[in-house]
């Protein structure tokens, strides 16, 4: 009898000390909330490309941009773009027979994938105004009379490509990208031409 109510005790114990274990274990782990995701000042990008050819052919390009990279993958912005550009045209001897001159002022938005880190494909649909100004110094036989001729339009571009970026220190970078306009607008400012772009950007 003796032998049996050690048994039962020996049991109710095992059985308390169990269930105090898992009591103990329940409250000492903390209930796992999930933070909310919030706007990350560190994440914002600047950037944007400024380049400058003077002589026959001139243009001045000033296009810059803003946006956030979403993770390591992804990043999408706004763009402004900005441009002067005056063409000279020359006969054999090198006058001057006709100049066109033109500024485009739009913007538009862009994204990028970036497959590793220093390489990324950039998509950049974007709607400009374009205003031209063709001056001719002499008629079809070639007298000297000059005529000016000036059109105001606006056309939309769609530009794709790939390029690479590559830190300098911290979180400024460089980056160089070959875009061209798969739209192909008859009076696309970039016509049937491939767009080179260079920069220094924060964040990319």
């Amino acid at each position: 009898m003796k032998k049996l109510l050690l048994c039962i005790l020996l049991i109710s114990g095992f059985q308390m000390a169990h269930a105090q274990f898992y009591k103990t274990d329940t409250t000492s782990r903390p209930p796992q909330t999930q933070q909310p995701k919030t706007f990350d000042p560190s994440r914002l990008v600047f950037g944007g490309s400024l380049g400058m050819v003077f002589g026959d052919y001139t243009n001045i390009d000033i296009s810059p941009l803003v946006g956030y990279r979403f993770n390591n993958y992804i990043a999408a912005g706004v763009n402004i773009n900005a441009q002067y550009g005056n063409i000279k045209y020359r006969d054999f001897y090198g006058t001057t027979t006709s100049r066109d001159q033109y500024t485009i002022f739009g913007g538009g938005v862009w994204g990028r994938v970036y497959p590793i880190p220093m390489l990324f494909i950039h998509v950049q649909p974007e709607y400009n105004s374009v205003s031209q100004k063709t001056t001719n110094y002499f008629d079809m036989n070639g007298n000297p009379k000059t005529t000016t001729y000036t059109s105001n339009y606006a056309v939309p571009s769609l530009l794709m490509g790939a390029g690479y970026t590559q830190a300098v220190g911290g979180r400024v970078g460089v980056s160089f990208a070959i875009m061209y306009d798969v739209l192909q607008d008859g009076r696309s400012p970039y016509q049937n031409n491939l767009i080179y772009r260079a920069g220094v950007g924060l964040g990319f």
